[in-house]
């Protein structure tokens, strides 16, 4: 009987959802969906942008791609930018627009312990593979001198469902751990060798709140809104490194290519910190399609274009780092390559 009515209440679920993305394409409220990464900022700068309505969905990466390459949202919003399997399904070619760029941080439980613990990437890649099992293991006593760090099992968490900050995660770990390079490597989701799951920042949080010696992954953001402690990264330089708006803004102090895509993860900024991603959103460059209006096309593009001008006034306060004029300078050049009837809309 709990299976059939969870069914049916899934099944209502789903026609709601279905009902309210009909009533705001009727409404012209623009429709977006995808990274938990960006969220709170996505959340602040729609609350002010009062040109038109904006939904945004926080549901991860790989479900806003998924809504995109459905076109059921008029953007998606990814925190790795498409890969090859991704774009062939897509109908389209699709555009990556910078929004920002921000940090993943690791968050523990470890009753006892105050203070950011230190982490080489080497050895979170290890605790992640299930070869490091002990937080008083040789490995991260002498990366914490004079912290007394309990005799406490490990505790992996990691995101269940295709998420970006997973694979900003991953990324990382694949640039400096060659053992996880070859076993697991980067990806939205990827077959975690141990740990429990936990679906969404929330999930990921949730687990590790509660479970004495647990270890996750959750946006500098959100640790700091949700008053969880987070650890000091190794970089390239060897320095361990705070997750820092300004240390955020060094790694992501970088050239960036004509299609904006681009990791920043494993900076080599001597005070950079190396787990940080830009986050994209999603459109599709020729934007008459499902019998879309040029003027909703036009709305779109001018919220993005507000997104990466005045937008860019909430990155800071919500430790997200602002793009630099550079990056501003070729996100402004992508939205003026999208089309209506192959006609530049900008």
């Amino acid at each position: 009987m709990r299976v059939i009515k969870n069914l049916k209440l899934a099944v209502v679920a789903a026609a709601v959802s279905c009902i309210s993305l009909a009533a705001s394409a009727q409404d012209n409220t623009l429709l977006g969906a995808g990274s938990t990464f960006v969220y709170p900022l996505f959340s602040k700068i729609f609350s002010k942008y009062t040109a038109s309505k904006v939904n945004y969905q926080s549901i991860g990466s790989g479900g806003g791609i998924l809504q995109l390459t459905n076109k059921t949202v008029d953007f998606g919003d990814s925190d790795a930018p498409l890969n090859a399997d991704q774009t062939a399904k897509m109908s389209a070619a699709v555009l990556h627009i910078p929004m920002t760029s921000g940090a993943v941080v690791v968050t523990y439980n470890v009753p006892g312990v105050k203070g950011g613990l230190n982490l080489s990437g080497k050895d979170l890649a290890d605790i992640y593979l299930g070869k490091i099992t002990n937080w008083n293991s040789p490995e991260i006593k002498d990366a914490n001198k004079g912290v007394a760090i309990p005799d406490l099992p490990i505790v992996v968490i990691h995101r269940s469902d295709g998420s970006g900050t997973s694979f900003i995660f991953t990324d990382y770990l694949t640039k400096v751990n060659a053992d996880w390079a070859k076993k697991v490597g980067k990806a939205s989701a990827v077959n975690w060798p141990a740990g429990l799951g936990g679906k969404g920042s929330e999930g990921v949080a949730g687990l590790v709140k509660q479970t004495p010696g647990a270890v996750g992954y959750v946006e500098l953001a959100y640790a700091k809104q949700n008053n969880m402690p987070f650890a000091n990264i190794q970089n390239k330089s060897g320095k361990y490194i705070t997750p820092t708006l300004e240390a955020t803004t060094l790694a992501s102090n970088v050239t960036i290519p004509a299609d904006s895509k681009v990791s920043i993860t494993d900076t080599d900024n001597p005070k950079g910190y190396p787990i940080a991603s830009f986050t994209w959103a999603l459109i599709y460059k020729e934007q008459n399609y499902n019998s879309r209006s040029k003027a909703r096309a036009t709305e779109l593009l001018k919220l993005l274009w507000y997104n990466i001008h005045q937008g860019q006034a909430e990155c800071a306060p919500l430790n997200y780092a602002p793009l630099s004029k550079s990056a501003v300078k070729v996100a402004e050049q992508i939205l003026k390559s999208a089309t209506y009837d192959g006609k530049p809309i900008l």
